[in-house]
């Protein structure tokens, strides 16, 4: 009887042991992969959140930029640490395009667990200032009117405004050209130089152009207007129904990381999101914070993805 009941305890704290060792988590500093190159939007938007997080998780984030492949070699490394919190993705948009437009070393389906969507990117459709339409309306009249006349500008391809803009094209039934850049400054310079009819540009980068009077925008992207554009209406009231296009950033972790650790870091980085100051700094930037939950996060990944996927097929998109 004394042996059965001592099997039994050692039997309950073996169970036990693992789960106050995940309780303990973070016990040391928390590695954060940015698959893209310092000094862009995912880096400068992580670097805000991680810093917030820190002192909310008593252990430094350190940023580790790993660029290259459109995300996928940051994503590869996540993909194979060591499950146990210490190594993190922060991703974008990226993640849901490239397993329809990539061979991946990884599943993204199935190699990482969704923590939390950070931010959401709108993004502006601007056409010059000289053009002849004035409304999204007199846009598409004029596309289909003059057809093989207008194109649209992206920062590469596959990138948030290329597909934005084969969004446009499939919804629309139109079949404006596709001019790749390599980046969005020289986009939006030739959109301005009346080198190119259109582009879809996010906040940061469009807004100032639009205030200046140098750009002209017809539409936002998202499901909801701008604040920073209140008059400039979405795409999906000026009569696309359901059009609802935008870059995103979110966390991830490697699959098998324990779910009591997932859900403690999914909180972190909503109590960061919802800090005042983080906020500020995100809306400055033209992102809509967000701050979800593992399972909301997760639903949203698999819908873009799916949704991207159809377009591709669609148009039959593909990147060198």
């Amino acid at each position: 009887m004394k042996k059965h009941i001592l099997h039994t305890i050692v039997g309950t704290l073996a169970t036990c042991l693992p789960l106050l060792g995940w309780a303990a988590w973070p016990e040391k500093p928390i590695r954060m992969v940015v698959p893209y190159a310092a000094g862009g939007g995912a880096d400068n938007t992580a670097r805000i959140v991680a810093q917030q997080m820190s002192i909310g998780l008593g252990q430094q984030i350190i940023i580790d930029n790993k660029p290259g492949a459109g995300g996928v070699i940051g994503a590869d490394n996540v993909a194979k640490a060591a499950a146990d919190g210490y190594t993190v993705l922060y991703d974008a948009s990226a993640f849901s395009v490239n397993p329809s437009l990539r061979k991946l070393p990884f599943d993204a389906a199935k190699d990482f667990i969704p923590v939390a969507l950070v931010a959401t990117a709108p993004q502006i459709l601007v056409v010059p200032v000289s053009a002849p339409y004035k409304t999204v309306a007199e846009f598409l009249d004029f596309s289909r009117k003059h057809p093989g006349k207008l194109s649209f500008a992206s920062a590469g391809g596959g990138t948030g405004s290329h597909l934005a803009g084969e969004a446009l094209n499939e919804q629309a039934k139109l079949n404006l050209m596709h001019v790749p850049y390599k980046g969005g400054a020289p986009a939006l310079t030739d959109v301005m130089g009346e080198q190119v009819s259109a582009y879809f540009g996010n906040v940061a980068s469009t807004l100032s152009y639009v205030k200046s009077g140098k750009l002209r925008a017809l539409a936002v992207s998202s499901a909801r207007r701008v604040p920073g554009l209140p008059d400039t209406p979405t795409l999906a009231e000026a009569g696309l129904p359901g059009y609802n296009v935008v870059e995103w950033n979110g966390v991830f972790l490697p699959k098998g990381t324990p779910p009591e650790i997932v859900q403690r870091l999914g909180k972190a980085i909503q109590t960061a999101v919802s800090e005042p100051k983080v906020k500020d700094k995100l809306l400055q930037l033209g992102l809509e914070p967000a701050g979800t939950t593992p399972e909301e996060f997760s639903k949203f990944v698999q819908g873009e993805t799916n949704r991207v996927g159809l377009l591709v097929k669609a148009r039959n998109i593909k990147v060198d």
